[in-house]
């Protein structure tokens, strides 16, 4: 995919593994300026900033929530309470990336009775931002790799929820500028469990309309 002509914004990431790394690098090639955080500190990420170019920063977490009119939150969903709760500007647009994992995360009753969602969880630590969930049901690697050209018969598709129609417009340009098809699932409440884990769209290989039949 080359670079866009789309309007360029901030975008502060917080966690950069194989989801939010490949995000990091999509935005800083599609020309949007890009801060970068993990849990280790800026003094450990020169080596992803280089690589990223001169569009990119290391910063801390707190500092990359307030970059810029997006923000990303792509960590374990067990780590969301060491988030400042008034880490965002109000209106900030939150991308999250995450599922809840027992394995990994610990039993979450709201979520093992599912009387909540795992992006909720997230607007309610979040109060102040517009929380979007979206590539969370996309394998990393077909997200580093399979970018394609709107139009393209083999172009993927991804689900997106959230609570604010022109946050997921937002997001839904970001998802197609860097190769994919944003397909609305809904409410965060009510599409977020349409592409949570072990449902059919998650993981799935589709493309717009087969992911819009699996979503329902």
């Amino acid at each position: 995919m080359s670079e866009s002509s789309a309007v360029r914004i901030g975008i502060g990431i917080v966690g950069v593994g194989n989801i939010g790394g490949a995000l990091a690098r999509h935005f800083a090639r599609t020309g949007h300026e890009v801060a970068v955080a993990n849990s280790r500190g800026p003094e450990t990420l020169g080596d992803l900033v280089a690589e990223l170019g001169p569009r990119a920063r290391a910063v801390t977490a707190e500092e990359a929530l307030r970059f810029g009119e997006v923000a990303v939150v792509s960590i374990p969903l067990h780590a969301i309470d060491r988030l400042p709760a008034d880490g965002v500007a109000p209106g900030t647009i939150v991308i999250d990336t995450n599922n809840y994992y027992p394995g990994r995360d610990g039993q979450i009753a709201v979520l093992d009775d599912d009387s909540s969602t795992s992006s909720e969880l997230l607007a309610a630590r979040l109060p102040s931002a517009r929380v979007v969930k979206a590539f969370n049901a996309i394998y990393s690697a077909w997200l580093a790799e399979r970018g394609l050209p709107a139009g393209d018969p083999a172009r993927l598709a991804i689900p997106i929820s959230g609570d604010d129609a022109d946050a997921k417009r937002v997001v839904g340009e970001l998802i197609d500028e860097i190769g994919f098809d944003a397909v609305d699932a809904g409410t965060l409440a009510e599409g977020g469990r349409k592409h949570q884990p072990d449902t059919p769209p998650y993981g799935a290989e589709a493309g717009a309309e087969q992911l819009r039949r699996l979503l329902g």
